[in-house]
């Protein structure tokens, strides 16, 4: 579950992008409590103490939940060892270009000790109730309200909580990343989700793949109800074979494409949103 109550840290704290989006999220609420850097020359981030390895913290202080990662891609495996040796429950990583092998890696090791794994290449979590941001995402276009988001994309995800936050508001929101392989596909988004107590959710995909229609139908078998999800695919006219901005973007077969998968959430009952602004008469 995520909270008010949960404690981060923030791997690459000490780089400029670490920095910058640390002080946001302590500015929106999260407790940041410690960092994690290979710089040895700073030790402290707008007030967040830095180590050089997390169970050195996890030593003095006791547990940390949820840990961002900000590091470059070819570290982004060993920073994930440092974490789960330390205990941590939650990983948000944020980085793009991880290598295929390392994400595979991860996901293995995360699915083994029964961790969530958000990412890589994604914009995070954010939960506007708690006051809960693990991300980059502009938290003014998220007002709490009704509707969780499930989301590949991140712009997107902004684009449409914007839209959501001028009606009924958005609940918790996962950015799961566009990568080809990820920690946590459509299907395992819901469970988090169910757990929230969430029962209104907006599904937001791309082409290529299957996640978002295998995910849907197995929110039905446990519990969510069809007239309770809100789809809509992005890449409507990509030309099959070519790669559209995520890596996991490209149409590789029927299945893959815009019209395949808005015709299989018809067929479930579950409402289409073919441009983003129709969202707003859907909803209201």
């Amino acid at each position: 579950m995520f909270s008010r109550q949960d404690k981060v840290c923030v791997y690459g704290i000490t780089g400029r992008y670490g920095s910058f989006h640390t002080k946001r999220m302590i500015e929106y609420g999260t407790q940041v409590v410690c960092g994690v850097s290979k710089n040895k020359e700073i030790k402290e981030v707008h007030g967040v103490p830095v180590y050089y390895s997390l169970k050195d913290f996890v030593e003095k202080h006791g547990k940390v939940d949820t840990a961002i990662f900000f590091v470059p891609a070819q570290h982004v495996c060993e920073a994930f060892d440092d974490a789960l040796l330390a205990g941590v429950e939650k990983f948000v990583i944020i980085t793009e270009h991880v290598p295929i092998h390392d994400t595979l890696e991860m996901v293995k090791a995360a699915k083994r000790e029964r961790r969530i794994l958000i990412g890589p290449n994604c914009p995070g979590i954010i939960y506007p109730q708690e006051r809960l941001k693990v991300g980059i995402m502009p938290e003014k276009y998220f007002k709490p309200g009704q509707f969780a988001i499930i989301s590949r994309s991140g712009t997107l995800m902004y684009e449409m909580a914007k839209i959501l936050s001028e009606g009924p508001g958005v609940g918790l929101c996962l950015g799961l990343g566009g990568d080809p392989i990820v920690g946590t596909n459509v299907a395992e988004a819901f469970e988090i989700i169910k757990e929230h107590g969430f029962e209104k959710v907006l599904v937001i995909g791309e082409i290529g793949g299957e996640d978002e229609v295998r995910g849907v139908e197995y929110a039905l078998k446990i519990g969510f109800q069809p007239l309770n999800i809100y789809a809509f695919f992005a890449g409507r006219h990509a030309p099959e074979g070519k790669r559209m901005g995520h890596a996991g973007a490209i149409v590789e077969g029927e299945k893959g494409k815009v019209l395949y998968k808005e015709r299989a959430m018809m067929q479930m009952g579950v409402k289409v949103v073919r441009l983003p602004w129709e969202l707003e008469r859907l909803v209201s």
